[in-house]
């Protein structure tokens, strides 16, 4: 798949695609990242991106032309038109499903918008999608950009070193949904604090029962609105459904 980025500081995605786990799907090629800088295709000596608005107000925003001449560039050397995604506070909050769907996509054209924002006609005209990372502002597009770059590599077959390992991840509909347990590893004892003696029996089936009654509690604790999720898609069980009671009853706690 193929993400064109279009962004006025593509050098801060250097140290991003060359390092990491997820290096090797921008490498081999399984995530192909193409850069283009909307002042390449401004006009005058000081190739102009921004003016300010209309109507007044603070800070400036990005002039629809460049942008429009830029997308075009993309479009011509693609051959083929693809969703146009801008990250914006007005798109919607990026999640499990849509990371997902872009992984098994073809890829799209990703705008970093910079300033108060760009100049509404262009997204009007050009953009498919927004997408937000949450309910607060960043300087410009970029570090959504690659947050999206990296939940799409590692989903990538032969990114991770364990093909398991995303199977496993908060959020992921093979874990119904749910967050993820905590993790341990050595030494058995830190800080006076030992491992749970049920990691250590070797005995598979009560270490995924214990597993799954802290997906359960964690989540029911920190975000119960996927709990009702899992409820409404009929991802629970019986067994799941008593945890929970006993929990809801101050009866058992997560770590």
């Amino acid at each position: 798949m193929r993400f064109d980025v279009v962004t006025l500081f593509p050098e801060l995605f250097v140290p991003f695609l060359a390092t990491g786990i997820t290096r090797r799907a921008y490498s081999s090629g399984l995530v192909d990242v193409h850069f283009f800088n909307p002042r390449e295709h401004a006009q005058g000596n000081y190739r102009r991106v921004d003016d300010r608005p209309f109507g007044g107000g603070p800070g400036m925003v990005m002039m629809a032309e460049p942008l429009k001449k830029c997308l075009l560039a993309i479009q011509a050397e693609r051959q083929a038109e693809v969703p146009v995604v801008l990250f914006s506070p007005l798109g919607r909050k990026m999640d499990h499903a849509q990371v997902t769907h872009w992984a098994a996509s073809q890829g799209a054209v990703l705008i970093c918008g910079r300033y108060e924002g760009i100049d509404q006609r262009f997204v009007d005209a050009h953009v498919t999608e927004q997408i937000s990372l949450g309910d607060f502002v960043l300087s410009g597009g970029e570090i959504a950009a690659m947050a999206l770059l990296d939940a799409v590599a590692r989903l990538q077959p032969g990114v991770l070193g364990d093909a398991e390992s995303h199977a496993q991840d908060s959020f992921n509909p093979g874990l119904d949904g749910l967050l993820d347990c905590p993790h341990f590893t050595r030494p058995e004892i830190w800080n006076e604090q030992a491992v749970p003696e049920v990691l250590l029996s070797g005995h598979h089936i009560h270490i995924e029962q214990w597993r799954r009654s802290q997906r359960l509690m964690l989540t029911q604790r920190l975000r119960p609105e996927l709990i009702d999720q899992a409820r409404r898609a009929g991802h629970l069980s019986k067994s799941d459904e008593v945890t929970l009671s006993r929990y809801n009853a101050g009866l058992t706690d997560p770590l």
